[in-house]
């Protein structure tokens, strides 16, 4: 039976590393507008950036409760990187057609840090075939369990029934991919992409790969 394949979304299935920073500015000014905040430039800086540091500091100091900020933001960033995908203005990589080959020979499943909202948007806007899907959960503690944590990879393989027997190989585009994969006890593909030409090949990483359509080959040697 082929091993399942895992992916990471950003700068794997979509184009570019991460989210846009302006979406999480607009995201964070929107829900501090909405909960009639008025936060110093300082801390509003700092809560555009979308991280944990300062934020419950910057939140009691606003009057406003952190967790139901962010989980605000989580949704408006969600909202504004949906208007993005279908606007065009982000896309996906030429060489995901190659999913649609890989999706009638063994499992896929999308497995990303980005929110679990935007992660199921992408699989059907894109009309992806995947088996699971999987971002983070619009939590503070959500957030901290990303990449390189395995949790979310783990989780996944828990939804196909391999956990007891992890298996598999996890595609990804950084470092933390690589290590939250082979964590999970996963098989590892690094691909290049042109914001990590200058990266070099994580050392733990089973393969590194210019493009995704090397995945139709490998899949053979996966399944001997």
């Amino acid at each position: 039976m082929p091993l399942p394949i895992l992916f990471d979304m950003d700068g794997i299935i979509l184009e570019g590393p991460r989210t846009s920073p302006q979406v999480y500015a607009d995201a964070a000014d929107t829900a501090l507008a909405e909960l009639d905040a008025t936060p110093s430039p300082a801390q509003r800086r700092d809560l555009q950036r979308h991280d944990t540091d300062h934020l419950s500091e910057h939140c009691t100091a606003l009057g406003i409760d952190p967790d139901r900020f962010w989980a605000m933001t989580e949704r408006y960033a969600s909202d504004g990187t949906h208007d993005r995908l279908r606007s065009g203005d982000r896309g996906r990589y030429d060489d995901t057609v190659v999913l649609d080959e890989l999706a009638e020979r063994t499992t896929l499943g999308l497995v990303t840090n980005n929110r679990h909202q935007t992660a199921e948007f992408v699989a059907d806007h894109f009309e992806f075939e995947f088996d699971v899907v999987r971002g983070r959960d619009p939590t503070i503690d959500g957030y901290r369990r990303r990449k390189p944590n395995p949790y979310y990879i783990e989780d996944a393989l828990a939804t196909l029934g391999i956990d007891d027997d992890p298996r598999g190989l996890y595609v990804g585009d950084f470092e933390k991919d690589v290590i939250a994969g082979t964590a999970a006890g996963l098989e590892t593909a690094f691909v290049r992409r042109q914001h990590n030409r200058d990266l070099d090949c994580p050392a733990d990483a089973t393969y590194e790969l210019d493009s995704l359509t090397e995945l139709s080959t490998l899949l053979d040697d996966l399944d001997r």
